[in-house]
């Protein structure tokens, strides 16, 4: 019964964040939008590139979807609906989904066109900018709770969220995350502008959307760990916990798929100067007061 419930709380904020995708982007709320496009791709011909490299071409995007299915394992909508509760759960989060990086490389390399290429490497770019400040945060989630199991770590913020008590790290973290799932304005890998799609430049049909449907659980997963780990996950009151975590992990993908639109594209050696020279050190800085909070002011 657990794995029924969590698969239609996966359907369901699949299909709502393809609605606030497709808002953000062209600001009219249509609910059938995400149904007629996939019935669309599910309609036309898949086509396959003159010289691809099979393997990778047909893996690529099922390995994107299943990373991000992996990352959300481990995210908690209550203490009973969970895959698995795993003693460093946090860190299997950043573990699973370092194989994003894989599938738009594989993506990207596949059909043998230059357009996907250079969004994969570009994403690789990114890769190394954003790394980091996954981890760093998390670390500092990890010294309130004494656990990195994502269960506990929600239950450390019954008394104040995280989002409170360390604002820095929930800014970072978010920011990061905008940055692995390439949302805008950290959406180089598959700009439109000058990529012509980039890593999804020459997928068609099934393929095609079974990219996107990958694309979308990963911002799910991303809006997921950034509820658990800052905001209290299924805390609140009056409503049931799932709930609770439900108009959490959806108003966060609001944010990540709408506010991100108002800022100008970053391009990746943009983003590496900013996160190594700016994020790193208050990442840090961050840990050290988490740190002191902890020892002198535990809350």
């Amino acid at each position: 019964m657990t794995a029924i419930w969590l698969l239609l709380a996966l359907a369901v904020g699949v299909y709502l964040l393809a609605v606030l995708e497709h808002w953000a982007s062209t600001n009219r709320l249509r609910p059938t939008a995400p149904i007629l496009a996939a019935l669309s791709l599910l309609g036309s011909e898949s086509l396959l590139p003159r010289k691809p490299d099979q393997l990778f071409f047909e893996t690529g995007p099922v390995l994107l979807l299943i990373a991000a299915l992996l990352s959300l394992a481990i995210i908690p909508l209550t203490p009973d609906l969970i895959v698995t509760d795993l003693a460093t759960g946090a860190l299997f989060f950043n573990a699973a989904l370092s194989y994003v990086l894989v599938a738009l490389i594989m993506a990207g390399w596949g059909p043998d066109g230059a357009y996907g290429m250079i969004g994969g490497w570009r994403f690789l770019g990114q890769l190394i900018a954003y790394a980091m400040l996954v981890v760093m945060p998390i670390t500092a989630v990890a010294m309130r709770a004494e656990s990195l199991s994502t269960i506990e770590i929600v239950l450390s913020q019954e008394g104040l969220w995280n989002i409170a008590y360390q604002p820095l790290g929930f800014a970072l973290f978010l920011g990061a995350g905008m940055a692995m799932a390439f949302v805008p304005p950290f959406d180089l890998p598959i700009a439109s502008g000058d990529l012509a799609g980039g890593v999804q430049a020459e997928y068609t049909g099934v393929r095609r959307l079974v990219f996107r449907l990958g694309r979308l659980v990963l911002v799910l997963s991303v809006a997921s760990a950034a509820t658990v780990f800052y905001l209290g996950g299924w805390l609140g009151p009056w409503l049931p916990g799932w709930a609770w975590s439900g108009v959490k992990i959806l108003a966060v993908a609001a944010v990540m798929l709408a506010g991100g639109r108002l800022f100008p594209r970053v391009s990746e050696g943009g983003l590496l100067a900013w996160c190594w020279k700016l994020g790193i050190p208050l990442a840090l800085a961050n840990i050290l007061l988490v740190g002191i909070l902890v020892l002198v002011v535990p809350l």
